[in-house]
C-alpha cells in the first residue's frame, strides 16, 4: 500500500514534532492531533493539517485514522485506550500503525549501580511490576499484525539534541540541567553508575521514516547510537554550565521527592541498555549521533533554552 497521508499524535511534543517535521521534508501529507488552538496554528504554518482533539476523543481518532494512510502514535506510550481505538479502526486495512514505547521497560531497580544485561529484540524483557502494562500495549499491538495491521513498535532511549518541531527540547537531559543549575552542581542518583543507552533526535526521526517505509508487520526496534552513566552525564552538564565539573550524589529518596518515582527509579536510577543492530541491519539505519556528553558540552541544551526563552 502507498503511503501518502500520514496522522501523527504528539506533533507538538519533542519525538512527535522531530518526526512530523522529517515527514514534510520527505514529502508526506501530514495531519497531526492538537489540543490547543495556539498550537493548531503554529503548526499549520509548517504546513501540518491540525485535527482538533485528544487521544481520548475517540470520534476524531476513528476519523483521522480513516481518512490517513498511516498513523505514527507518539503521545502517550501507557495509554491503553488510545491504542486500540486505532486498532479497532486499522483492523483488516493493511494500514500501517507505528506506536512509540520506551526503554524504560527494560529498566530495573539498580539504584545507581552499573548493570550488565544488554537487551536485544531477541532477548525476552522480564519487566518489573511498574513497567507491565507497556510491555502488554506493546505486545498487543505487535499481535495485531495477525489481523492485517502493519503494526511496528519503536522503543526509543534517553533522546538528545534539538528538536526539528516546536518543542526543541528532550525530557532527561533538561530536568537534570533545571537541577544541576539549583544545586550549581552535577547531579546524579546515588552511584551513578547506571546506564542508559541513548540517540540523537535526527537519528531517531530517520528512523521513522526507515520504519515507514519498509518496516514488515509485527516489527519491534529498539534505538540507540551509544550509552553513558548517570553520573558522566551530570559532569557533562556541569562542564557545560560552567561548574568545571563539579557532580554531586543525591539520594534516591530525595530524587523523588522532586522528581515522582517513576522518573527517579526508571529515568534516572536505573540501567536501560540496549542494542540496535537489528534497526541497522534490517532497515539500513545509519545513525551519525553517536556522544549524548559531547552533544551536551558543546552547549546545544543553553541554546535550545535560549531560544525557547525567545519565542
Amino acid at each position: 500500500m502507498k503511503i501518502n497521508k500520514v496522522f501523527i499524535t504528539g506533533a507538538t511534543g519533542y519525538i512527535g514534532g522531530s518526526v512530523a517535521h522529517l515527514l514534510l521534508k520527505k514529502g508526506y501529507q501530514v495531519s497531526a492531533l492538537v489540543r490547543k488552538e495556539s498550537d493548531a496554528e503554529k503548526l499549520g504554518a509548517l504546513g501540518i493539517m491540525p485535527v482538533p482533539g485528544t487521544i481520548h476523543n475517540m470520534p476524531v481518532l476513528r476519523k483521522a485514522t480513516a481518512d490517513a494512510d498511516a498513523v505514527i502514535h507518539t503521545a502517550d506510550s501507557d495509554d491503553f485506550f488510545s491504542v486500540l481505538t486505532f486498532l479497532e479502526e486499522l483492523k483488516g486495512t493493511g494500514k500501517t500503525f507505528i506506536f512509540t514505547s520506551g526503554s524504560s521497560l527494560v529498566g530495573d531497580n539498580a539504584k545507581g549501580e552499573k548493570g550488565h544485561i544488554v537487551y536485544s529484540e531477541d532477548i525476552p524483557v522480564q519487566p518489573r511490576l511498574e513497567k507491565l502494562h507497556r510491555v502488554a500495549i506493546n505486545d498487543h499491538i505487535l499481535a495485531a499484525a495477525k489481523e492485517n495491521v502493519r503494526s511496528i513498535v519503536l522503543v526509543p532511549t534517553m533522546v538528545y539534541g534539538k528538536g526539528l518541531g516546536i518543542k526543541p527540547d528532550s525530557i532527561q537531559v533538561p530536568m537534570l540541567i533545571d537541577i544541576a543549575k539549583e544545586k550549581q552542581a552535577g547531579v546524579f542518583i546515588e552511584k551513578g553508575e547506571n546506564i542508559w543507552s541513548n540517540v540523537h533526535i535526527d537519528d531517531l526521526a530517520e528512523l521513522y521514516i526507515l520504519a515507514l517505509e519498509s518496516a514488515s508487520a509485527g516489527s519491534y526496534f529498539y534505538t540507540e547510537n551509544g550509552s553513558a552513566s548517570l553520573k558522566d552525564i551530570a559532569i557533562s552538564i556541569s562542564k557545560m554550565l560552567g561548574l568545571q565539573g563539579k557532580a554531586e550524589s543525591v539520594s534516591l529518596d530525595t530524587a523523588i521527592e522532586k522528581w515522582g518515582p517513576d522518573a527517579s527509579a526508571f529515568g534516572f536510577a536505573s540501567n536501560s541498555i540496549v542494542n540496535s543492530d537489528k534497526a541497522r541491519t534490517i532497515l539500513g539505519w545509519k545513525p551519525k549521533h553517536s556522544s549524548i556528553l559531547e552533544d551536551i558540552e558543546n552547549g546545544s541544551y543553553q541554546k535550545i533554552h535560549v531560544a525557547t526563552q525567545e519565542i
